[in-house]
């Protein structure tokens, strides 16, 4: 087994500096994370996974991969996310999706200011679901409300109220050659007769 090591010895001036390093590592992800690991591994543990994991209290599985990683030049994938995980709803029942974007684009609204892209739809999750059930969709087909609010939020459709366009003011900024927005200069005083 290894002994501790200690960190003033190893170069490490602080325990502030160690918990910099750790918080550096905590905040990257995958390879980035197991290189900066490899790296910190071979500037103050020697290379050795062992005492990283003792220094810095990281995974030793992950900085021997990180050191590998450096040594070959060859950066291991992850897959994770294309073998696991479900699929989304549009993804399984393509052909009711298309339905639904019709549905949603049939009561969708553009934002009135025109600032957004996104659409405003008066279409709920619930009416959503009804109005593809009487289409001839399956219950067992469809999600939940929850997730059918999800699908139109995940698409660009939000439930918003309806939003009525604000008229524009009748009177507009008065223009510099306006004659009611010229500098107007006060009259001069009348003198007063003395009696």
């Amino acid at each position: 087994m290894i002994a501790a090591v200690d960190p003033s010895r190893e170069g490490l001036a602080t325990n502030g500096h160690l918990d910099d390093l750790k918080l550096a590592a905590s905040k990257m992800k995958g390879a980035e994370r197991r290189a900066f690991q490899a790296a910190m591994a071979v500037k103050y543990c020697g290379g050795c996974a062992r005492q990283a994991e003792a220094v810095f209290g990281w995974g030793r599985e992950a900085v021997t991969l990180g050191l590998h990683e450096r040594r070959t030049g060859i950066v291991c994938l992850n897959v994770h996310a294309a073998v696991c995980g479900d699929k989304l709803w549009e993804e399984k029942h393509p052909q009711a999706a298309e339905a639904l974007w019709k549905l949603a684009e049939a009561h969708a609204q553009q934002d009135p200011s025109f600032r957004t892209t996104l659409s405003f739809t008066r279409l709920t999750a619930a009416e959503a679901l009804k109005q593809l059930s009487s289409q001839g969709f399956a219950d067992e087909l469809l999600p939940s409300p929850s997730t059918m609010a999800e699908v139109l939020n995940r698409n660009g459709y939000r439930l918003r109220p309806v939003l009525k366009a604000t008229p524009q003011k009748n009177s507009p900024r008065p223009m510099r050659s306006s004659p009611t927005s010229a500098t107007r200069t006060k009259p001069t005083p009348t003198p007063r007769s003395g009696a």
